[in-house]
């Protein structure tokens, strides 16, 4: 009777760490043509990579007080980092690949639900309440962004182009919840989570949605 809870548990292990994974990859791409974006130099293109892939994690792990961070305990990460950042470097140089805004969008929103997914599964394990464990995972899906961003020298997408972002990965973390509370396999939970929050923001890139935007009557502040 024992082996059924620990099987599920390594189920749920291993599910964490393909989507942590995964994750880590996809807005490690998003950092990668970001940085090609700012024509910046090799120590910038990783450095970018690293916040974009890393970030969000990190301050969850930090907020969560959860020891050691998930890219230390899984610090072969770190030099697939190097690697696909050295690799995509000399792949964008001899194919004149265009780094495009558009070309960022889709890593951008593959990492979005699987880190919304995943950081509010490990905020579940740790017993925290349902909204804290959103935020958890929202905050996991957006902030490396935002690091992405800040360092390139850019208002952060998340709040600027109006099209649903931290929305998306913040329905996407309720479907989360809403699984374990239901008694869903954690594992299919955090895959339904995930879905939802790539396919929310997939129909935003395509359709053009737009969240309402702040406007007054007044003249925009001079520099």
């Amino acid at each position: 009777m024992q082996a059924l809870p620990l099987a599920q548990v390594l189920t749920l292990s291993n599910a964490q760490i393909v989507i942590e994974a995964a994750a880590t990859l996809a807005f490690a791409a998003s950092g990668l043509l970001a940085a090609a974006r700012k024509r910046l130099d090799a120590v910038g293109v990783c450095i970018v990579s690293g916040l974009a892939a890393f970030g969000g994690g990190t301050l969850r792990d930090v907020l969560l007080d959860r020891r050691p961070f998930f890219w230390v305990e899984h610090a072969g990460w770190l030099w697939a980092l190097l690697v696909l950042c050295v690799a995509a470097m000399l792949f964008l140089r001899t194919r004149h690949f265009a780094a495009t805004e558009r070309a960022m969008q889709w890593p951008d929103a593959f990492g979005l639900g699987l880190f919304a997914a995943s950081g509010t599964q490990i905020a579940l394990q740790a017993d925290s309440p349902a909204v804290v464990a959103v935020l958890m995972g929202t905050m996991t899906a957006v902030f490396g962004g935002v690091l992405r961003d800040i360092v390139c020298n850019e208002v952060p997408r998340a709040f600027s182009d109006h099209q649903p972002y931290a929305v998306c990965a913040f329905t996407g973390a309720w479907v989360v919840v809403l699984g374990h509370r239901l008694g869903m396999d954690d594992w299919l939970g955090m895959v339904a989570g995930a879905s939802c929050a790539l396919l929310l923001r997939a129909i935003a890139l395509w359709t053009g949605w737009q969240l309402p935007a702040w406007h007054t009557d007044e003249a925009p502040p001079r520099e």
